[in-house]
């Protein structure tokens, strides 16, 4: 069955900054544990040196980020999560709220988040906006820093159509909203690609 989606991104597109970097922050301002993490910090770093603009999924995009999140466990996220997440949601920007809900008032239209961010953060920080369905990187439970799947570049689409699938419908893209590099397999998808500058919220003319 065809159905008409809307996508939207997360991550400099509906709130400023990026919510995994700036809850590791928020975890290195409130535990120690991130401090003893910091020699594979730095070597993650290096590894992400030999990490070449591409939406493909090589596994060098993949390893240094787990590498780079190795000091996230899964207490921390239970004591530090909520909080962060209290916080972060005030950095969205001001037209998210009216635009999801226009988006959402037509019946016709599913209204769907892909993000590259983890499962422990994004869905939380949105929850308020009754996505039709919010797809993130899948984080294994006991190992928060490890991923089961990745959802950046092509794999955004990867996630867009396991979910029609299950759900039985052929997606056409209506709209796609995204602000950067790791959207472009998503937004060559879209009828209509918003760019948003990642900066200021405003959308690039």
């Amino acid at each position: 069955m065809l159905k008409k989606v809307v996508i939207f991104d997360f991550d400099g597109t509906m709130s400023a900054r990026d919510a995994n970097l700036e809850f590791g922050k928020y975890c290195f301002r409130h535990s120690i544990r991130p401090w003893l993490f910091i020699p594979v910090i730095i070597f993650g770093g290096l590894l992400s040196l030999f990490d070449f603009k591409t939406t493909k999924m090589r596994p060098i995009k993949k390893i240094w980020r787990e590498v780079m999140r190795s000091f996230v466990s899964e207490n921390l996220v239970k004591k530090l999560a909520p909080e962060f997440i209290k916080q972060h949601k005030k950095l969205r920007w001001n037209w998210v709220n009216s635009a999801v809900a226009k988006e959402l008032n037509n019946k016709d239209v599913k209204v769907i988040l892909i993000s590259a961010g983890p499962d422990f953060l994004v869905p939380y920080l949105v929850n308020d906006l009754k996505f039709d369905a919010v797809l993130t990187s899948d984080m294994q439970k006991h190992k928060p820093w490890k991923f089961n799947s990745f959802s950046w570049g092509d794999n955004k689409v990867v996630a867009l159509e396991k979910w029609a699938k299950k759900n039985k419908i052929q997606p056409i893209v209506l709209r796609s909203y995204g602000d950067s590099y790791g959207d472009t397999a998503l937004m060559a998808l879209a009828q209509e690609a918003i760019w948003i500058d990642s900066k200021t919220g405003n959308r690039k003319i």
